[in-house]
């Protein structure tokens, strides 16, 4: 197993919670805000303070093959407890993005045994069940954050993939239902289907156009 001696800051965090005596800390991120379709997934990763950890960075920042191999990696650690959560559609539209991301968020980190400290990416979450630190751009701060974005990430781009099968046209599998020019084509000519998230503009307008909108059909 690769160790993180070449960027010992990316577990600066860890090792602090480790040496005030907290040995189970967990990372939380999440993957999936920002597209039309699909569910926002959010993973926790919590590696023992004795284990050799993969040389995991921000899933953004590595390739398909990257984020692949060091999945496989990332599960292989001994002793490692992950929890992966997925928030449908269905339910962003009825909570708000934030809200589902938030939801996600505590769910994963009740969903891991024993958890002492969670390391959450992005802006603090309210009423968190466990202690928490929120690091602004925690995926490339922290290894059990990195770690998962990209189990996050990996299971959201399977997802899409499989929902490309159920939903042929959209073109889920390559831009995974982000706003491309493509989908957005693709939705104005097919309507939306059950996995778009129909709280979200692009789709709220075609669902519902506006006043004028309906005024020059009639």
């Amino acid at each position: 197993m690769t160790n993180l001696a070449a960027n010992p800051e990316i577990l600066r965090f860890e090792q602090e919670k480790w040496q005030e005596g907290c040995r189970f800390v967990a990372g939380i991120d999440e993957a999936g805000r920002g597209p039309l379709a699909g569910p926002v997934v959010v993973a926790a990763v919590m590696f023992p303070p004795e284990s050799g950890i993969p040389p995991v960075n921000d899933s953004k920042q590595l390739s398909e093959a990257q984020r692949l191999a060091l999945r496989e990696q990332i599960l292989a650690v001994p002793g490692i407890q992950y929890k992966v959560i997925e928030v449908s559609a269905e339910e962003i539209d009825r909570l708000n993005i934030l809200g589902a991301t938030h939801y996600g968020m505590k769910t994963a980190a009740t969903g891991i045994e024993n958890i002492e400290f969670a390391l959450i990416d992005g802006l603090p979450v309210p009423q968190f069940p466990v202690p928490s630190l929120a690091i602004v751009e925690g995926d490339s701060k922290s290894a059990s954050i990195a770690a998962a974005s990209i189990l996050a990430k990996t299971r959201r781009d399977a997802m899409m993939v499989e929902y490309s099968e159920q939903y042929p046209g959209y073109g889920f599998e390559s831009h995974k239902g982000y706003g491309t020019k493509a989908h957005l084509e693709a939705l104005r000519e097919l309507g939306p289907c059950p996995i778009h998230r129909k709280s979200f503009a692009p789709v709220r307008d075609i669902i519902t156009p506006p006043p004028e909108q309906l005024e020059l059909e009639f």
